[in-house]
């Protein structure tokens, strides 16, 4: 059978200097990320895609306090590095660069990375993990994950792994047609496996402390209160119905949200309605919308309090980013 795709092959080496929120929707078409900004000041982040004839790697790093909900494709499995200077949480564990992350395929994660958050993702397939595995007779030391893990590896070894990606991410930075030749992936795949490999057959799994546990729980009252903020995007919502959402009191509400996102409940979900209304502005077809529908939409009455938050939030007003949008179209 002929094949009919006709999508252009995607670059080997993507690099993106990232400055507003547009650039972020718009995505790698690698991990789908679903991105909340939590801090009113100009967006400085970087993302940098290396893909390899069977793995790919994806370096990250953010100057602002994000919330994100990183999706991981079916057909990869990932594990994550993080910066020495890296900070945040991952379902409310602490971001340490002492620690790695094992993600399977087709699962999402709750991660909150504070200013200077910077890490090294490797996707590989689950299979082919499996097969160096047992080539090495790593079986038995090493299983591949069913559900998210931490894994304590060491500060050294978890380094070392981190500084490896470092420089690949420097030479692809420096000179991507180079990554177009197949015997430079050929060899850059090797090495990255040989490398990862070599990490995961010394780690172990992190069983988190009691405060970890309460942080874990808080991480979940957060998610729970989010999901039912979002599915009833359309209504005038109150604390009252985040707390039965969640099946908290009000003061475990705001507890969790303080120590998850550094933000009361209120002020996070008038950031993730904010979010809502910039992804519809930047979708909207030419004269198929206005920005004061699309603020009605998701719960803004007061229109000189909306401009001003949005503009605090996406650095620039609202009709701007219609504009823009009816201007690429």
């Amino acid at each position: 059978m002929q094949n009919t795709d006709t999508r252009p092959p995607l670059p080997a080496v993507e690099i993106r200097d990232i400055d507003n929120q547009s650039m972020v929707d718009a995505g790698f078409q690698v991990i789908d990320q679903d991105l909340v900004r939590l801090q009113s000041k100009p967006l400085k982040a970087r993302q940098v895609i290396i893909r390899l004839d069977g793995c790919i790697l994806a370096h990250q790093f953010t100057n602002l306090r994000l919330r994100s909900r990183p999706s991981l494709p079916d057909q990869f499995i990932a594990f994550v590095a993080f910066g020495p200077d890296a900070s945040g949480s991952v379902n409310g564990l602490q971001v340490r660069h002492d620690i790695m992350l094992a993600v399977p395929p087709s699962t999402g994660i709750s991660l909150v990375s504070d200013p200077g958050y910077e890490s090294m993702t490797f996707l590989l397939r689950p299979e082919d993990v499996s097969a160096h595995l047992k080539v090495r007779d790593l079986e038995d030391s090493f299983h591949l994950p069913q559900e998210v893990q931490v894994l304590h590896v060491g500060a050294d070894s978890a380094g070392n792994l981190f500084a490896w990606g470092k420089r690949l991410v420097e030479v692809a930075t420096a000179d991507p047609e180079l990554f177009n030749n197949k015997e430079q992936r050929a060899a850059a795949q090797a090495d990255l496996v040989d490398t990862l490999l070599t990490t995961l057959s010394g780690t172990s799994k992190l069983e988190p402390e009691r405060r970890e546990r309460t942080r874990q729980l808080q991480s979940d009252i957060v998610r729970a209160a989010e999901r039912h903020a979002l599915a009833h995007a359309d209504e005038r919502l109150y604390v009252t119905d985040l707390c039965r959402a969640a099946g908290v009191s009000e003061r475990t509400l705001e507890y969790a949200f303080r120590a998850v996102m550094a933000l009361s409940p209120t002020a996070y979900l008038t950031r993730i309605r904010l979010h809502r209304v910039h992804q519809a502005l930047l979708q909207a077809r030419p004269g198929s919308t206005t920005v004061t529908e699309q603020a009605l939409n998701w719960g803004f009455w007061h229109f000189g309090e909306f401009s001003r938050a949005y503009k605090d939030c996406f650095d620039e007003l609202p009709s701007n980013t219609l504009r823009r949008s009816a201007d690429q179209s």
